[in-house]
Order: C-alpha cells, then structure tokens, then sequence
C-alpha cells in the first residue's frame, strides 16, 4: 500500500514537474522570439538610417557638381533642404571655413537665431578635420541647440570637403537634427509598437521617437552607429511585457490536459447520453417523415440512374392501384405505362437518365395506367435526387392526378360555348343598331340626289324648249348608284365588324379617301353654309386600310362638326379636313398618316369629355350615340388612336391616325 501511494506521489511529482518545465521553457522560448524579433527590427532601422545618410553625402555632392554659382546654389540647396526634414542648414564653406551661402530648414524658425552660429564653430571644425583625415563625410559630436521658444534640439554636423583638381576648394557642412533623423529616416513600421533612440555610450539618451504607452518595457536591443568622427548607439525598447507565469501558448494545453485528466469518464457518460438521445430523435425524425409521406396527396417516386423504382409512397400507390412490392426494384417499362406509349415513354426516360435534358421545373403532363386498366392524366413534376455530399443519385418525381381539373376545364369550356352562344344573340342586335345608323348617310345622298333629278325632270317638261339636261339628270343617276353600292358596302362591313372577322384591307391613296366622301361633305356644307377647306401634304404615301370603313369615320367627324356649328349659329362657319404625317417618333417598323377634322364651334363641355366615346351617348335628340363609338372602334381595329382637343382660340380638333403601306416604311429606312 504505502508503494503504491509512493508510486502514485512519483508520478504526479514527475507529471508536476514537467508541467512546470514545460511553462517555463514556454516562457523563455517567447522572451527570446520577442528579443530576436527586436534585435531584427533595430537592425534594420540602423541599416535605413546608414543608407539615408549615404544618399544625403551622394545630394549634398551633387549639389556642388559642376561649381554651380552663388545664385544656383541657393535655389538648389533650398530645393535639397526642403525634401530633407532631417537637416536644419545647408552652408557653403571656403577653405578656411568662412561661410559663403547658407539655407535653412522651412520647417522651424531659425535654428541657429538664439545663440548664433559661431557658437557651434568648434564643431564644425572637429567634423571638417575628420572629413579630410577620411578624404569624405566627416561626423561631429553631437551636442544641444537651445531654440527661441525656450526647448532645444541635439544635433551634429556633418562637413564634406570640396576637392577640385587635387585641391581643396572648401567644404559643405549640413546641420542634422537626431530627432528628425529618427523620425524620417526609420521606417514608420518600426516605430508604431516601440520607442527608438540615440544615446551614447554611457546611456545618455540623445534623442527618442515612438509615442510613450503604458507598461514596462523589459525588452531593448542595441546597436552601434559607428560614423567617421562621431559613435552613437542606437536603441529600440519594445512595448511588450515579459510572458505571465503562464504564457498565452501553454495556457490551452494545461487546461486541455486537465479536463482530459479530471472529467474523461464524465464526457464519455455525456457522449452515451448523447448517442441515445441523438438515436430516440432519429427514430422520431423518420417516424414523422413516415406519417407526413403516408398523409400526402402527392404521389412520390423515386429512381436511381439505372432507372430502377427505389421508393413509392402510398399515394403513389394508390393512384396506380399497385402494391409497392411490386413496383420497387422494377425497371423499364414500367407496370403502369399504357403499352401504346411505352415506346415514347422509354425514349424520354433515356434521355433524362443520360442527363441532355433537364424536366422543366413547372412539370409536364402525361398519361398513366391504373392496375385494372384504366387511364388517366397526371402532372409529373421531377428534379435530381442530390446527397448530402452534393452527387446525383437519381431522380425524384412527384405526381399529381388532374383528372377532376380535367373535368371541371371541361364544364367551364362547355359554359363558355353557351356564353358565347349568348353574345352572338346580342350581337344580332348590335348589328342592326349599327345598320340602322351607318346606312343613314348613303340613304340620305340617295334621296337627295333622286329629289334633285326629280326636279330636273320636272324642269325639263315638253314646254321647255331646251328639253331636261340629260349630263345633270346623268351625273345624279350616277351618284345615286355610287351611293347604292356604298350602302351595300357598308352593310358588308358593319356585318364583318360585328362578326370580329379581319376586314379587307388595301393600300388607298389618301386623296382618293377624301374624293370619295367630298360629295357627301359639300352637299351637307352647302346647306348648312360651311366653308370646308381639304389639306393635304404632298407624296403623302398609302395607307393600309378598309377604304369604307375609314371613309365612314371622316363623314361621321365631318358631319357632326357641321352639326355642332350649325347648332351653336356659328357666325362664319369653317370645317378644315387635313391629312399628314403623324408628327414624333414612329413605332419599330411602322409608319402613319394623321387625319384632323376641326372646326370653330363652340368646343365640347367638360362633362360631355368624358363619355364621347360611350355607346349609346348622344347630345343630339335624333342621335344613337354610336357614331363616334363606332368610329373609334374602327380606328383601333387598324392599330390607330381616335382622340379630340381644343383649337385655338375656338372649336375643336378630331384626330385619328393610320397606318401606312409596308412599302412606304421600307422607302423610309436608310440602307
């Protein structure tokens, strides 16, 4: 007993043990990634900061090249000066170090404006001698500038000798400030997660840059700035503190080690609760789909790409009077394809097992076979059968049995034939209503012209001595058979209109239009004391139309303009009849010809607007209120529009268009 519990003290001293070694050695592996990363970083910063000062000697030598004079210098120099922030003056020396021309930085007020120059000449000695001793850019201690505003500034001087020919031509001193050198010169990375100063050799820190943040910083890296004539140390504190007790890498492992160590037998415990749990759910999940695909209308069918029946549920079963031991596992034909279209219905099945041809997703029909023989059509709704790892696996195909929308599609067309039986009736009477108002213009011209030959004759008794004038007597037979046959024409046409058949249509010039109702037009116009004035454009083209039917649309708008002014005792009535092209862009392919009627009465009353176009509305006493229905109908008929507006600055203005001969349009369109 007591070996055994020495045995267990062991090993849990042992696992202690190497727990705490494990911490530890975590710890120092982080402190010493945090070092390296540091040590990499203060490298590199020292590495940018020799590289700018040896592109600084390589400017400040060009700026002498080629003994540039006093006034190209200071353009120069000024230039240099202002894309370095890290140089407070630029000065040209002699050989006995007298300044020439200097300039200084933009950027602050003068830095040498409190003390004065001389003050640092020491310096520029010392960094002058070292540059000749080097034959290059000498380094001067670096030492503290005091500034106007009461701060200072450490700075050093750099002095380049100007050789020319072997001698010494004197020298170019540039000032630097240790801050801006920190500042421009280090890369902006470097410095946004540490502090970066020079200090010298004891410690003594020069200059700093990096924001001052919260925490101890316990790592730091340094490195020597070995310049002719001046040391410095450059160093990079890092912000991060030293790793916890427990760093941050080990923290999971330990808590991990010990959940495994401490609650193994509790999670396998869990895991078995889970597992009847997830096993009970499971078995309630397919007992609930069972019951859902047992209760649906809907038949179901499932294929695999062999075309095999792989599952059916009862619906399906029902709907084709079979049991599903005989149809899963059962390939082509199936048991419940009628034998006449087995032969179409296997070739569909090919191609949609093949994969050409994806079903449409609203479905299709088809016709199906029940057990005892019987047919009837289904609607058959099918979409891939997809895993869960996304593969195809067959087909899934619903089905629906629409023999009842059948029937009841069947009921309503048989109603619709009787409705429609019934609108044929009252078209009968619409017919005659038509009749009876178209047929009143031609009967009218009729009598008309028969009363005036009538008097003719009269007038042409054997007492007269000249005898009846046989051309006017002529010329009035003549109008009354014109009449007579545009009776029957327009009988014909009210009887097609009515009938909804196509009219016939024929191109027609536009002045023949209005030659044909002019007669009709002028006979009533002199009655009634209308002036009447046709317009036409010229090389207007055909029109594509009903000749009478158009012919009675411009009699109706110029007969109830008369009317209207007539009515109203329009002082000097005048009835305008134009025929142009339609203005504004053109419908794709089509062209169309624009036909007004316009008068001067007194316009149409606000109310009246708008039922003009309702069947059966009239204003006139004797009217039927089916003249200008009619007429819009009939412009619509030909793809037109029948519209009205007020002219200025009195009556009113009937427009309605047609269209024009294909050939017409196609003489339009540019090759």
């Amino acid at each position: 007993m007591r070996v055994r519990v020495l045995l267990w003290a062991l090993l849990i001293g042992l696992v202690a043990a190497t727990l705490v070694t494990l911490v530890w050695l975590a710890g120092r592996y982080e402190a010493s990634q945090v070092q390296s990363r540091l040590d990499r970083d203060t490298t590199d910063a020292l590495g940018d900061i020799r590289t700018a000062l040896t592109r600084n000697v390589q400017s400040l030598q060009a700026l002498h090249a080629g003994q540039p004079q006093s006034d190209t210098w200071n353009l120069e120099a000024s230039r240099l000066i202002r894309d370095h922030r890290e140089w407070m003056r630029i000065e040209w020396r002699d050989a006995a170090l007298a300044v020439r021309q200097y300039v200084d930085t933009p950027y602050r007020p003068g830095p040498f404006d409190r003390l004065g120059r001389p003050n640092a000449q020491s310096d520029v000695v010392a960094a002058c001698a070292n540059g000749r001793r080097a034959s290059g850019p000498g380094y001067s201690s670096s030492y503290f500038l005091p500034q106007q505003d009461g701060l200072g500034i450490e700075v050093m001087e750099l002095c380049l000798p100007l050789i020319n020919a072997g001698q010494l031509a004197g020298y170019v001193v540039a000032t630097y400030s240790l801050s801006e050198m920190l500042a421009g010169l280090v890369g902006p990375a470097l410095t946004r997660s540490q502090d970066i100063s020079f200090t010298e050799a004891d410690g003594t820190r020069l200059a700093m840059q990096g924001a001052p943040r919260r925490g101890s910083r316990v790592f730091t890296s340094q490195q020597l700035l070995d310049l002719p004539g001046n040391t410095m140390v450059l160093r990079m504190d890092s912000w991060r503190g030293a790793p916890d007790v427990f760093p941050n890498v080990l923290t999971a492992l330990v808590t991990a080690m010990s959940i495994a160590l401490v609650s193994v037998l509790v999670l396998l415990a869990k895991d078995q609760r889970r597992r009847l749990q997830a096993e009970d759910d499971l078995a309630d999940a397919l007992a609930f789909r069972k019951a859902m695909e047992d209760s649906l209308v809907t038949g179901l069918r499932a294929r695999d790409l062999q075309g095999r029946i792989t599952y059916v549920n009862p619906a399906f079963c029902q709907m084709v009077g079979f049991e599903p031991e005989e149809l899963l596992g059962h390939e082509t034909p199936a048991p419940y394809w009628p034998p006449e279209l087995a032969g179409e219905y296997q070739k569909r099945q090919d191609v949609r097992l093949a994969g050409q041809h994806v079903p449409p997703r609203e479905g299709f029909e088809s016709v199906f076979m029940r057990k005892d023989g019987s047919r009837f059509p289904v609607l058959i709704i099918e979409a891939p059968l997809i895993n869960h790892d996304g593969l195809q696996t067959g087909w899934m195909s619903a089905f629906l049995d629409i023999s009842e929308q059948r029937r009841i599609e069947e009921l309503s067309r048989a109603s619709q034939e009787r409705l429609q039986a019934t609108a044929r009736l009252a078209t009968v009477g619409e017919m005659a209503s038509l009749l009876s108002h178209e047929l009143n213009q031609p009967l009218a011209a009729i009598s008309s012209y028969a009363t005036g030959s009538m008097n003719l004759l009269k007038a042409g008794a054997p007492a007269s001595p000249h005898g009846p004038d046989i051309a006017d007597i002529e010329l009035a037979m003549r109008r009354i058979a014109e009449q007579a046959e545009r009776a029957g024409k327009v009988i014909k046409s009210v009887h097609d209109f009515v009938r909804r058949r196509d009219s016939e249509r024929e191109p027609v010039q536009p002045q023949r239009l209005l030659d044909a109702i002019m007669p009709l037009v002028q006979l009533q116009a002199r009655k009634l004391g209308v002036r009447v004035d046709p317009k036409l454009e010229r090389a207007l083209p055909d029109v594509m139309c009903d000749r009478t039917m158009v012919e009675q649309v411009l009699l109706n708008l110029a007969r109830n303009a008369m009317q209207a002014m007539d009515e109203a005792r329009v002082a000097e009535p005048s009835l305008v009849i134009e025929v142009r092209r339609a203005p504004g862009p053109s419908d794709a392919g089509k062209g169309w010809l624009e036909f007004s009627v316009a008068d001067v009465g007194p316009g149409i009353p606000e109310d009246v607007k708008q039922q003009l176009f309702t069947p059966f509305f009239t204003t006139k006493s004797e009217g039927m209120g089916l003249g200008l229905s009619l007429c819009r109908t009939v412009v619509e008929q030909h793809g037109g529009f029948l519209g009205f507006e007020p002219r200025e600055p009195v009556g009113t203005i009937f427009r309605f268009t047609l269209p024009v001969t294909s050939k017409a349009v196609a003489a339009t369109i540019p090759a």
